[in-house]
């Protein structure tokens, strides 16, 4: 059984951003999740006219148990809703976090739960052939534009052909 990938807003809006939520979804299928409480701040940004409307119709989204809620309550404050949620599913349905928050990135790996983010999803993709690197350089670069603080700006020394 593959782990879910519990994505964040910020992963979710880098992918929308530049229309390719879909390649998330067909890298991931079924395993690609998110929570209630980040669809919210998504749709958020939806009403805002900053974000394209309908661009998860697959994603599967699933609403915390108590005990996950407790734990997402427990997790520092400093996190928004959402990146707490997501932790919370990732930690207790043996999950990954796939964020670009830096915060939660550190919070998640002292928690012990393996994280990801945009850049690993997109190297991902490349590494299985579901898009080619000259691609996924493209929709990097369109992320940047758009204002993701990525690391890199190419993803040539980070894929392994």
């Amino acid at each position: 059984m593959t782990p879910p990938i519990v994505l964040d807003n910020t992963v979710l809006t880098n992918f929308a951003v530049v229309n390719r939520a879909n390649w998330v979804i067909d890298l991931l299928g079924a395993d690609a999740w998110t929570t209630t409480a980040v669809l919210g701040e998504y749709e958020a940004g939806v009403a805002g006219g900053a974000l394209p409307p309908a661009a998860w119709p697959a994603l599967v989204v699933v609403t915390l148990t108590n005990e996950e809620a407790a734990l997402a309550r427990n997790l520092p404050p400093r996190l928004g809703l959402g990146e707490r949620s997501c932790l919370a599913v990732a930690l207790l349905r043996q999950g990954i976090l796939a964020s670009d928050d830096r915060r939660a990135r550190r919070v998640a790996q002292q928690q012990g739960a393996p994280t990801t983010g945009t850049i690993g999803l997109l190297v991902i993709g490349v590494q299985y052939q579901r898009w080619s690197l000259a691609e996924a350089n493209a929709a990097l670069a369109q992320m940047i534009a758009l204002g993701f603080r990525s690391p890199v700006t190419m993803l040539d020394d980070l894929i392994a052909l």
